[in-house]
């Protein structure tokens, strides 16, 4: 197979970011449809979303499985086309048991094109010894933007969720078309030295850098997903801000996010994913303790945009150091990603329902605190020869 150029390879991996986002975003952004066709009622959509989650979660053993025997290329393009599969099934599944098995499917091929797809993306990194991790997942977030749009334009035509569906599902196909020639023949490099000397004795146990990794993600996946679901919510309650000034903490936290990782890449080959990483981490720590210690809606937007900037490379980084420690690590890595970023924000409901939501984001300020902790334990792989190169 050809080697592809570094552009090449880069904007064909970008596609399967952009792909995952799309095809979450779609399928998400008409639930309350989904809701009203098969008469749910909340509890049933929110295990609905649970099985989605948890599906994700409980994979990565099969994942890990599937990367040695498939490599992150094929993995990536078997769990694209499960995903266009199962979007097509949630447009016309007839009951909740059948919505909850498509669900919680599309969970595990989710967890799949999370893990190959972060796999190509680290691939890509070492074979051309440049950044591009960070603009990776910048482009995650493009995908849910465009499939937000699509819906709203979908919406305003029909309300046929299986017409909205098919033109997606094309969508979909058409990036998946134009990713394949791109993609990396990825082979999943050596254990780390840490687990060299006896492999076969080791397979299945975490190594304890793993571990650090696994609880970096985990803290700085709970910082996103409880910003994301909490942010607004602290601005009515207890800031009391207006209705129309509420939404902005999320849009300012997202906006945030998506420029630094725009950006990041640039500041990991300047100074390396560790210095990244921490400093990033701690901006994000200190930014939203002094915001809920001040008070005020400008003092706490001045918060939120510090955790949108200072938490927006810690995944990318993190994945890229996975990567290099095997198909096993990236999975658990993931994983435990996964599990912080559907378990964050019901962690912080319940410290603000035994406390109160400032105690909560309090919370979120530690967990990125926790994030800066850890990552001075993980072994970050330098790039001293690339920014030894001219240009």
């Amino acid at each position: 197979m050809p080697v592809p150029s570094f552009a090449r390879a880069k904007w064909s991996i970008a596609a399967l970011f952009c792909f995952l986002g799309f095809q979450y975003g779609t399928w998400i952004a008409r639930l309350p449809a989904l809701k009203t066709r098969l008469d749910l009622g909340a509890g049933e959509v929110g295990l609905l979303l649970m099985a989605c989650g948890a599906g994700a979660a409980v994979s990565f053993p099969l994942i890990a499985v599937l990367m040695r025997r498939l490599g992150s290329r094929r993995l990536s393009l078997v769990s694209a086309v499960a995903l266009i599969a199962v979007l097509a099934a949630l447009s016309v599944v007839p009951n909740y048991p059948l919505a909850l098995l498509a669900v919680a499917a599309d969970g595990v091929a989710v967890g799949c094109l999370n893990v190959a797809m972060n796999a190509q993306g680290a691939a890509l990194e070492k074979a051309y010894d440049r950044t591009a991790m960070s603009q990776l997942h910048a482009t995650f977030s493009a995908g849910l933007l465009a499939a937000a749009l699509l819906a709203s334009g979908a919406t305003a035509v029909t309300g046929s969720v299986p017409a909205h569906f098919a033109v997606a599902g094309a969508l979909l196909l058409l990036l998946l078309g134009g990713a394949r020639p791109g993609l990396l023949a990825h082979e999943e490099p050596a254990p780390a030295a840490e687990d060299g000397p006896k492999p076969r004795a080791r397979r299945g146990l975490p190594s304890g850098t793993t571990l650090l990794m696994g609880c970096a993600m985990a803290f700085g996946t709970i910082t996103e997903g409880a910003m994301n679901d909490w942010s607004t919510l602290y601005m009515e309650d207890v800031v009391q801000a207006s209705p129309s000034i509420a939404p902005l903490g999320i849009a300012v936290v997202s906006v945030m996010m998506l420029l630094a990782r725009v950006c990041a890449d640039r500041w990991r080959t300047r100074w390396g994913d560790g210095p990244v990483v921490r400093t990033g981490s701690a901006v994000a720590a200190v930014g939203l303790a002094l915001a809920l210690l001040a008070g005020g809606v400008v003092p706490t937007l001045l918060g939120f945009a510090c955790v949108g900037l200072g938490a927006a490379a810690v995944t990318p980084c993190v994945y890229v150091a996975a990567a290099g420690h095997g198909s096993d690590a990236l999975a658990l890595v993931a994983a435990m990603g996964t599990t912080g970023l559907l378990g964050g924000p019901a962690l912080i409901g319940f410290v603000a329902s035994a406390a109160n939501l400032t105690l909560g984001m309090a919370t979120v300020a530690a967990c990125a605190l926790l994030v800066t902790a850890t990552a001075f334990r993980i072994p970050w792989r330098t790039r001293a020869a690339a920014l030894a190169e001219p240009g």
